[in-house]
Order: structure tokens, then sequence, then C-alpha cells
């Protein structure tokens, strides 16, 4: 465990291993009620979850803990993230839940929560829950015994989501005649997503919809777009979606087979709603592992980039105080302020056809709106999270391999929110140098965390 309980998105780790076990769950159920449970009346909470055995372990005990500290429980199944922040909102909750590890392989498991506005919890909010979790002599404010909570299954909770989602695009537009692959890594949108797309009158041919239990980003999802861009050459299709296991982000691929990333995509976005007079003070929240070439993209369009740690929960952030209304991650996740709270991969693909059919042109050219800059990123295994400017062999490190990129280039290092890693990434005009220096880094970073 980490000096905090919640990482980047929330609580994340593997399944049965300290803190991803059913007694911190249900403890959890029980902070959080408290939280979230403000006057009279009935207090509810839903919750969702994505397609992990886990899933249902998670699910039960969060339930419990919940429904003892007073509050109603609506459990809607597997849904994306996103889903489940859009029914917090629209079913008037106190709270959300979603039980996800997004892209981590199916052992691992996370819980998140939102505010009964659809946000995901500042750091100081999930600092008072964990306390509570933590502490060894919790007072727990348990209601009388008439007041403790119910649960319940809500069966029509895709149907909603779907006419959401549809409801984003304008209704004489229609996508018949598109040819979609669409890759939902097995995972919480292997029913929802689709269909919506089928809706709206496209082609859809489907990777990644019969999840078991255990195969979730397995080979497939936003991780892999390979397998996307294989089916998207082999059937002429129009563009590939491929979502990651909560399907809160989306990495795409053009009708040529190309992968296109997040930051391609809030390039085409962004100038799209500059066109429309629809991005507030001309400016895009994007976080600090963003390419470089976004943000002289925004300067060449009269527009700028504001750059925030990494998770779409900060970007978001960013937005509400500085009045965006578009936001997003090179990793695929892209903030639609207008339409929703965080990321969401199937409505960033909606906006991103829509863009394509109202300007009748294919995706591979709207792509070359933004020619990234040669960047190499690097996962580095540590076994311990020290401040890297207490390691002076790793500052040295980076401090010659600016001095090599001598003011055109730069080089980030940080930790991983969510997993025992440390990222390295380096940008720069050679891609040889570029990745000469990451592996370099890579290897000083190795050698003093293992």
């Amino acid at each position: 465990m980490s000096e905090r309980l919640f990482g980047t998105d929330g609580l994340r780790g593997q399944v049965n291993v300290h803190p991803m076990t059913a007694e911190v769950a249900l403890r959890l159920g029980l902070a959080a009620g408290n939280h979230f449970r403000r006057g009279r009346g009935r207090h509810k909470v839903v919750i969702g979850k994505d397609t992990r055995l886990s899933g249902y372990l998670f699910e039960y005990a969060l339930s419990s803990g919940f429904c003892a500290s007073g509050m109603d429980v609506f459990l809607v199944g597997p849904l994306p993230t996103p889903a489940i922040a859009f029914l917090t909102r629209s079913m008037r909750a106190d709270a959300g839940v979603v039980i996800s590890a997004s892209h981590n392989p199916y052992m691992d498991n996370g819980i998140k929560f939102f505010d009964r506005h659809g946000h995901k919890l500042p750091d100081d909010s999930e600092d008072q829950i964990a306390k509570l979790v933590l502490s060894e002599s919790a007072q727990w404010d348990y209601p009388a015994p008439e007041n403790i909570g119910r649960a319940f299954k809500i069966e029509d909770s895709p149907g909603r989501y779907n006419v959401y989602l549809k409801s984003t695009i304008p209704s004489e537009l229609t996508f018949e005649g598109l040819t979609v692959v669409m890759d939902c890594a097995n995972g919480a949108a292997y029913r929802v997503s689709p269909l919506i797309f089928e809706e709206l009158g496209a082609k859809v041919l489907k990777i990644g919809v019969k999840p078991d239990g255990t195969n979730i980003n397995d080979k497939v999802g936003s991780l892999y777009p390979q397998a996307t861009a294989q089916m998207v050459r082999e059937k002429g299709a129009d563009i590939g979606i491929a979502l990651d296991g909560d399907a809160d982000r989306l990495i795409v691929v053009d009708e040529k087979g190309n992968i296109v990333d997040g930051d391609q995509i809030m390039a085409i976005c962004a100038l799209d709603k500059m066109e429309h007079d629809a991005l507030p003070g001309k400016l895009l929240v994007a976080t600090v592992m963003s390419n470089q070439a976004l943000e002289v993209f925004m300067q060449e369009h009269g527009g700028r980039l504001l750059r925030t740690q990494v998770g779409d929960r900060y970007v978001f952030e960013a937005m509400l105080r500085e009045g965006a209304s578009l936001g997003g991650e090179q990793s695929g996740h892209i903030i639609f302020k207008n339409h929703a709270t965080t990321g969401d991969g199937t409505l960033a693909a909606l906006q991103l056809i829509r863009i394509m059919l109202e300007k009748r042109k294919p995706l591979s050219e709207l792509a070359k709106l933004l020619e990234p800059f040669p960047q190499v990123l690097v996962n580095v295994r540590v076994a311990r999270k020290i401040p890297f400017d207490q390691i002076p062999a790793v500052t040295d490190a980076v401090r010659a391999a600016e001095s090599a990129l001598a003011g055109k280039g730069r080089v980030l290092l940080r930790y991983s929110g969510t997993e025992s890693l440390a990222r390295v990434m380096v940008e720069g005009q050679r891609p040889d140098q570029v990745k000469d220096l990451a592996d370099s880094l890579a290897a000083t970073l190795q050698e003093h965390l293992r």
C-alpha cells in the first residue's frame, strides 16, 4: 500500500491482497455511507462494475457496508464507468461506485467513487473515507434497525445510457453506410456500446464481446489496438474503435489501419469546437503526458493548452475551474464537459464520427492535423517509490538527458498512481536519440529502485 489508500483513479490492486479484500470493501461501504449520507430521508448509491470474476465479491461486500450505513443500493451490473457517473446524476443518487481496474488484467480490481454530481472525489474526500477505513477504532454511525438500507437490481440501466449517448448526436445525422470495427476489451461495454452504433445505422464488426470473467483486456482493447487495425484493413472498415475494460477511454484506428491516439483525437475535436465557437477561451486541458505537438497545434490555431497532472479527474477539475469544455489524456480519456463529467470512450467515438460525417473527410485526413513529435514511453517495475529528486543518480541522468536534447525536447518521470511502476517519457526531434535517452533513464531507475 502506498502513502494513500487511494491512487490516481480510486483504490486498485490484486484481488484478495490488501487493500483489495472483502474486508476492506465492506469497511469502504460503511465509511463511504457515513461520508455521503447527509440530512433526512432515504439515501441511495448506484453501484456498477466491469466483467471481472471478482466483481461479485466486491459488489456484495460494498452493498453490505452501504446498507448497514443506512443507504439504499442500486445494482446496475456491468456498465462503463461514465454510465455510472450519468446514472448517479440522473437517478438523483447521493453517490456512485464503479468496481473496475480499468485496463489492468482480471486478477486486479479497483473501486472508485462519484459524488451526486457525477464528479470523481477530490483527494481530501478520499482521505476522509480512507481514514475511517484504516482506523482500528472507527466509530460507525449506525442507523436504527428500521433505517438500514435495501438493495435493488436495476434492469433498464443500459437502455438509459444508450438513449443518453444517442442524444448527443444530431437527430438528422445517420451512420448508415459506415462500417465500424468495435473492440470492447471483453469489458463493461460489451453489450451497450455496439448497440448504440448499430441503432444509429452503422454496420458493427465486434471484437472482445464475449467476457468470461478472466479475459478482460487480454490482448484486446485500447492497450492492444492491433487486432482492431487488422480487422479494419481486412474488412475495409471506415473506423476502428478500441475501448478499455471500463470503457472510459479509447484508441481509434483510421480506415488505412493507422492508430490514432488521444492527443490526435483531442486536436480534431478542439478544432471542430473552435470552428463552431464552442471552445471557451480556445482552451484545451490535457496532462503532462500529452505530446508537445498538441501544445504547438493549439498555439497555431489561436488557442492554448493547459496541462495538469496525470488522471482524468485532475483534467476535469481544471476544466471546471477554468470554464473549459474539452479536455483529456493521450491515453484516450476524452471529456466533453457539456455531455459528461468523466472520460467516455463511446461518447468520444460518436463525436469523432460526427465530425467525419459533417466534414465528409476520412479519419486518416483528419488525423493529419497533428503530427506527434517523436516520443518514447518506458515502464519500469519498481519495488519502492522514492521521490526522484532524492536519488542523485536519477537527477544527474535527467540533467544529462535534457542537456542532450538542447532545449528541443523534454523529459518526464513519474510514478504510476495505480501500479508499482515508474514511467519514463522522452520527447525530441530525433527518434533514435529519444529512444536511447529513454532506455538509459529506465536503466538508471531500475538500478536504484528495484
